[in-house]
């Protein structure tokens, strides 16, 4: 599993450039001393659903995607994270809520769900992954439930370092003028590659079947 290329590209985009200046706001054009702009990086993994794997639909009998065999739709929503970046090793902490509904409210019952939580390095390379279980409980009579889930993960915080000649590279100040005011930085290929390599996603979805992930990225 993996985030989709718009997410690899937002990722990429929100943490290339370090902090230039201790006082400088978030986003803010420091002009004094030359162009940049101050975006601070920490090592802490972005946290993500994969498309398609943040809703399941379970169908009686389960050989059918007929809307009228539906049974039972759940999804994954109000993802939140912490994130202690100290020391050698970085813990991330993603926390979620799994609402789910049912086509026939009689009789108490219990559906439990699988979800996987999965550490990818550069948007390709899988680190880690483990598979837990979320258990929603229907009262009599109910048509909803809804239960929570959480994932961790750790990070190497030298792996997620980038470089002093990248960092040299993504915080140096330009005047207008200089003959590289207007290049980025991350058009240079190595300079990509290093902040790719440096990052890091923890991502949180339902272990879908390839019968159910179809399904979803299908209909």
């Amino acid at each position: 599993m993996m985030a989709n290329g718009r997410l690899k590209n937002m990722i990429l985009a929100g943490v290339a450039i370090l902090a230039v200046t201790g006082c400088a706001q978030k986003g803010a054009i420091d002009v004094s001393s030359g162009v940049g702009i101050s975006v601070t990086r920490s090592g802490c993994p972005a946290v993500a659903v994969p498309d398609y794997t943040g809703d399941i639909t379970i169908f009686n009998p389960a050989n059918s995607t007929d809307s009228s065999a539906i049974d039972v739709v759940a999804n994954i929503t109000n993802v939140r994270s912490t994130c202690n970046s100290e020391g050698a090793r970085i813990y991330t902490e993603a926390m979620f809520d799994v609402y789910a509904s049912r086509m026939d409210p009689t009789g108490a019952r219990t559906v439990t769900i699988p979800y996987f939580s999965t550490v990818v390095q550069g948007g390709t390379a899988v680190v880690a992954k483990r598979i837990s279980n979320v258990t929603l409980q229907f009262a009599d009579g109910a048509y909803r439930a809804t239960a929570s889930g959480k994932a961790g993960s750790y990070v190497d915080a030298a792996a997620a370092r980038l470089p002093e000649d990248v960092v040299d590279r993504l915080t140096k100040k330009r005047k207008p003028g200089d003959p590289d005011a207007a290049l980025d930085p991350l058009a240079d290929p190595a300079i990509k590659a290093a902040v790719t390599r440096a990052s890091f996603e923890l991502l949180i979805g339902f272990q879908l079947t390839p019968a159910q992930l179809q399904y979803n990225a299908t209909r």
